[in-house]
């Protein structure tokens, strides 16, 4: 597993040495007049939704571009679709030639790709689907898959022949991967006619206060007879386990997740997660980066599929990453890969670290 998390990670990695027009690696906000030198603008979404953003997709995205010498400027939206709005607006005033975003929700993502595509700069949709958009691509993990494991993992902590009640605690419904990752998670689950879904519950803006709050409403209303928990991201997982450990049953109940951040990693060490997936940001951010400096030379993008947009009735051609399932027996893989730092996931737990045989 390590072996093939690095290899793939570097082999895009590697295919990124193509050579830029500049070194200048322009990472803030950027106004000026418009020049033809390329300059690709990131945005991501927010710091709250999850970690990675800052911690892993933001490095990962810089080190790809300075690797290249192509000019960029990745800005974060604070979870405000007004902010994102704005800085879109001063990206493609800047002249940025590709303009690459994490929406917030689909009409905001729409209206800034569509005012890009207005004035000539190419789109790309990055790590989550705008439906209704014009994004010309679209790069992520395949997110249906991302689902499918998360369901395969909680069946394997359960057992499957095991008689459960489970809950879904899925990610924001403005979010078209949320809905991939609750239907990839169904398709398991579903099947096993010995699990019965007891409570389902969305949250809105992935919001992990919020999470805590629906899911020991779940909890009260079920009478505490919940005996699995299919949790769309390490966040809302953590959420869980906060009211799981205040009824005295965290690390009985099995809990999923999603996004592979220490906390998670932490929590599956522990034993009150039982898995995570891992969606390497270097693999993410290295097959954006290197898409977008295609684009800024004028080249065809190479995907490996399409996905459906199914509010603008179009097929947008893809790049689709393998998302890795992490339970306690492949946690050192995600921090060989550079997914976390051994120093931030063993703080505090020294001992599981040493029995995982991470060092």
């Amino acid at each position: 597993m390590p072996a093939v998390l690095v290899a793939g990670a570097l082999g895009l990695s590697l295919s990124l040495a193509a050579c830029g027009s500049s070194n200048d690696d322009n990472g803030g906000g950027g106004g000026g007049s418009k020049t033809s030198e390329a300059k690709v603008g990131v945005i991501l979404p927010d710091t709250e939704s999850s970690v990675r953003w800052e911690t892993a997709d933001r490095p990962a995205l810089e080190a790809a571009f300075k690797s290249a010498g192509v000019k960029y400027d990745i800005q974060n939206a604070q979870n405000d679709a007004d902010k994102m709005a704005q800085i879109a607006d001063s990206m493609i005033a800047s002249g940025v030639t590709v303009l690459a975003i994490v929406n917030l929700d689909n009409a905001s993502g729409a209206a800034i790709e569509q005012k890009a595509k207005e004035q000539g700069v190419a789109t790309i949709d990055y790590d989550r689907l705008t439906l209704g958009g014009s994004a010309q691509y679209y790069v992520s993990f395949d997110n249906t898959k991302v689902g499918q494991l998360q369901g395969e993992g909680l069946q394997n902590c359960l057992g499957k022949d095991k008689k459960a009640n489970i809950v879904f605690l899925d990610g924001s419904p403005d979010d078209s991967n949320a809905t991939a990752f609750a239907k990839g998670a169904h398709t398991v689950l579903d099947a096993n006619k010995n699990y019965t879904k007891v409570a389902e519950q969305a949250v809105p803006k992935w919001d992990n206060k919020t999470a805590g709050t629906i899911f020991e409403q779940m909890y009260t209303q079920q009478k505490g007879k919940i005996d699995g928990v299919l949790a769309a991201n390490d966040g809302l997982g953590g959420a869980a386990i906060a009211i799981l450990d205040k009824n005295k049953v965290a690390g009985k109940v099995p809990v999923t997740g999603q996004d592979a951040t220490v906390e998670g990693l932490q929590n599956i060490l522990a034993g009150t997660q039982c898995m995570s997936v891992y969606k390497s940001a270097k693999l993410e951010a290295g097959a954006l980066a290197k898409l977008a400096i295609g684009l800024t030379k004028g080249e065809k993008g190479e995907t490996n599929g399409t996905v459906k947009d199914t509010e603008g009735n179009r097929d947008v051609p893809s790049i689709l990453l393998d998302p890795v399932a992490v339970t306690k027996d492949n946690v050192k893989a995600v921090i060989d890969d550079g997914g976390q730092k051994a120093a931030d996931v063993c703080k505090g737990f020294e001992k599981q670290c040493a029995a995982a045989g991470i060092s």
